[in-house]
């Protein structure tokens, strides 16, 4: 402790000054009051609030997209078929007609309007396997080149290519045995015209489709029933069953 005297006032005694002693405390020893707790302001509450808000939206979206990827590339076991078909290649130029096999699986999704089909690798030569959609709600067709690892987009050929609904009871027929097609080929020619920079916009059967690839667009030439076989430098040839008949799609570079 310090000690501090106060001068001693005239006519006054010692021993009264002693009594005008002021202790103070060392600084070492002064004690310092508790701060005084702060309430949370309102800038603070709206923080933590926006905080809770975005990371439920996030999860929320997460939920949403999981849900939405499951839904959409997944079918009910009753709209999956696996196909093989018996048809007839009687092309002009072929004297003896050649009996071919195609085998494809396919997955009909009717809410959405969509067929998915994934042809593998065929038996005959100069095929290539491909997976195809046909979107008749985006009113387009995709076809996934597995040699090339390209897209193709074109619109979609209603004419030929039969509705979901049509043509599930299709295949629901064959399934049961009660419709076995002895069917036979035509032929469309397509031609590569421009490279497509951004798939989002096709729907997101496409996108999940053609996400990461290189996408180009077609222009359909000709479609006939019968076409004499030409060696064409630069095409690909794509079978695939979307109706009573099977569909031979060449897709040709410019050029």
């Amino acid at each position: 402790m310090v000690k501090i005297s106060l001068p001693v006032a005239l006519g006054q005694k010692a021993e009264k000054a002693d009594k005008t002693e002021i202790l103070i405390p060392p600084v070492n020893e002064v004690q310092t009051l508790p701060a005084r707790s702060q309430k949370p302001t309102l800038n603070r509450i709206l923080c933590v609030t926006i905080t809770l808000i975005i990371l439920l939206s996030a999860v929320v979206l997460g939920i949403i997209c999981t849900y939405k990827y499951y839904h959409l590339t997944q079918a009910p076991p009753e709209n999956m078929f696996h196909c093989r078909v018996l048809y007839d290649e009687n092309f002009a130029s072929v004297p003896n007609r050649a009996r071919l096999q195609l085998e494809e699986d396919i997955e009909i999704h009717l809410d959405h309007e969509v067929e998915l089909i994934n042809v593998p690798v065929p038996e005959f030569e100069g095929g290539d396997p491909a997976n195809i959609i046909h979107d008749f709600y985006q009113s387009l067709t995709a076809y996934h080149d597995l040699s090339l690892d390209r897209c193709y987009i074109i619109e979609l050929n209603r004419t030929i290519i039969l509705p979901p609904r049509n043509l599930w009871e299709l295949l629901a027929k064959m399934k049961l045995g009660t419709y076995l097609p002895q069917t036979y080929i035509i032929q469309e020619e397509m031609e590569v015209t421009e490279q497509i920079g951004n798939v989002h916009q096709l729907g997101s059967f496409i996108r999940h489709l053609c996400s990461g690839k290189k996408t180009y667009k077609l222009k359909r030439k000709n479609v006939e029933r019968t076409i004499e076989k030409r060696d064409i430098n630069n095409c690909h040839r794509i079978r695939h069953l979307v109706n009573i008949f099977v569909v031979e799609t060449t897709i040709c570079e410019k050029d």
